[in-house]
């Protein structure tokens, strides 16, 4: 179970070689990617929302910003995600499976977010190691809250350039941050 933990947040074309290994890969890589996918539709209703995470995207398009969701997810579950959190008509734009070859760490998702951005002046929000790899290899600085299940230390190990408990203590301190910056 370590290992796969250590792994969350990596996607799903990543997953099965990093935890078990070429072979596994090569010989039920597609099968094991299948049964995920549909394990996780049964559970899926019993995901909530982070504390604070439709505030914090309320407070990033009051500050003006740009809000894409750089996810790698297939539609139906991006479109279910948006309608939990109440951010679809709030966020600018989003990614899905379809906008990426490679999924976390390589930074496909982060190029086609900010290619729906507009910009290459952005900031990733992430919880893991793989989302400040992604972020860094696609040019960007993170700013990590601790929901992943990484410490504080090894967020900042990885290169995060802030780290919070929540996305509430993020966004009191928003200001403190690349994402508050003018």
């Amino acid at each position: 179970m370590w290992r796969v933990h250590r792994h969350i947040g990596m996607g799903g074309d990543q997953i099965v070689k990093a935890i078990a290994g070429d072979a596994v890969e090569r010989d039920h890589g597609d099968s094991l990617r299948a049964a995920a996918r549909d394990e996780f539709k049964r559970l899926r209703d019993e995901c909530a929302p982070l504390e604070g995470a439709h505030e914090l995207v309320v407070e990033l398009k009051r500050r003006g910003l740009v809000v894409v969701l750089a996810s790698s997810s297939n539609q139906d579950d991006l479109d279910h995600f948006l309608d939990e959190l109440a951010v679809r008509d709030l966020v600018d734009d989003w990614t899905t499976a379809d906008d990426v070859a490679r999924t976390k760490p390589h930074p496909d998702v982060i190029r086609a977010a900010l290619e729906k951005a507009g910009t290459g002046n952005a900031v990733m929000v992430g919880d893991s190691r793989w989302d400040i790899e992604a972020a860094a290899n696609g040019g960007l600085e993170t700013v990590c809250v601790i929901t992943g299940g990484w410490s504080e230390q090894e967020l900042r190990d990885h290169g995060a350039v802030a780290v919070y408990g929540s996305l509430v203590e993020l966004r009191a301190h928003l200001g403190e941050t690349p994402l508050g910056a003018d």
